[in-house]
């Protein structure tokens, strides 16, 4: 492989020249003894492995496998998923976050019905919505052994350590992808690339990486460096934003819960909720809940007694829920910042695609109603 010297920030760094067949070769043979067993490795079914590539986005192989399977218990095909509602997608994926897969997923399925197959071009699949170009690649190469190269997180990782690379791989993205189009066997895409990431998984993990069992350890420039430790070189982060929010648990005279569902758009969009919102400066958390029902759905409440304080992080923010009981006094209940409000029963909580930290809301709303 020639050397080349990419645009790096001004970085002085050149991409060093590796023995790619070399390399090809070691891998493919330490996959065929070492590679792990996934369930969605077992076809060549494009929807099952496009399911299987979206949940894998940001999510761990052990979370996803269970998920998977009942996802495709639920929706076997893609012209199943196609028909389903929003809801019964969003229910199905509850839990596992980042729901704007499951909604892109969905939109993208009508349209591969629409279709009438799976595309097997580059540029068509990556028209759907919710696949990037290393989710293209994954599909692609798994389903139809084409030759398109990957870049996820573990590829990346791999990638910056065999190069050492100096900056953070979000600064040299393009210099990546070059090195993963050329190291990709083109004979066996598909077993390279499952190779590939399942080296990163396994192998070349984020710390204490064994670098005494990689296939790659001879070529690899982070190792003979020293340096396997330090690099990738760490992402700058601004701190993590904190938000308080106030939540209502508002109970009617006949026992039964308001519950809101979010607008289809954004963050956690089409998901149901507890109303509420953030506490403002100098503002009480009890203040703070009854404003919010009025401003989002114009009505009075009496705030009661504290129920759960749930904290949970999302990617680039952290909230803390302060929940509190809540009696309704009056008002016609209005839809005014959300989709749709229903009061439902304590029981029927559990037909409702909830996020994950309203989950545990359920979860101390049982364990309350069993003492």
């Amino acid at each position: 492989m020639r050397t080349r010297k990419p645009n790096l920030d001004s970085v002085e760094w050149t991409l060093p020249s590796f023995p790619v067949s070399e390399l090809r070769r070691s891998l493919l043979t330490w996959y065929a003894e070492s590679g792990r067993d996934l369930p969605w490795r077992q076809t060549r079914n494009v929807y099952r492995i496009w399911v299987s590539e979206i949940m894998l986005q940001q999510t761990q192989v052990k979370t996803v496998i269970p998920y998977y399977h009942r996802w495709l218990d639920r929706f076997p095909t893609v012209e199943a998923l196609a028909a389903a509602s929003q809801e019964q997608v969003l229910k199905a994926w509850q839990g596992l976050g980042y729901y704007a897969r499951a909604r892109n997923l969905h939109r993208a399925a009508q349209e591969v019905v629409a279709l009438g197959e799976f595309p097997r071009d580059l540029e068509t699949v990556l028209a759907l919505p919710g696949i990037g170009r290393s989710t293209a690649g994954g599909i692609l190469s798994a389903a139809f052994d084409l030759p398109v190269p990957i870049l996820d997180g573990n590829v990346k990782r791999v990638l910056a350590r065999i190069a050492a690379l100096p900056v953070a791989p979000s600064k040299a993205i393009a210099s990546l992808w070059q090195l993963s189009e050329e190291l990709l066997d083109r004979d066996r895409p598909r077993d390279f690339n499952q190779a590939f990431m399942d080296l990163g998984a396994t192998i070349c993990t984020p710390k204490q990486p064994a670098c005494l069992l990689c296939p790659w350890q001879k070529s690899c420039q982070a190792y003979n460096l020293g340096m396997q430790n330090d690099i990738p070189v760490s992402e700058s982060r601004a701190p993590i934003p904190h938000k308080s929010i106030g939540v209502a648990v508002i109970w009617n005279d006949q026992g039964q819960i308001l519950i809101d569902r979010r607008r289809p758009e954004g963050l956690l969009g089409g998901m149901w909720e507890f109303p509420g919102g953030k506490i403002e400066p100098g503002e009480s958390i009890e203040q703070c809940i009854r404003r919010e029902i009025q401003e989002e759905l114009a009505i009075d409440i009496e705030v009661g007694d504290h129920l759960v304080t749930v904290d949970h992080t999302y990617t680039h923010f952290r909230v803390t829920l302060n929940v509190h009981h809540c009696r309704y006094l009056g008002g016609e209940p209005q839809p005014i910042e959300c989709d749709e409000i229903r009061w439902v029963e304590l029981a029927d909580l559990e037909q409702f695609p909830f996020p994950k930290a309203n989950l545990e809301i359920i979860a101390a709303l049982r364990q309350k109603q069993q003492k």
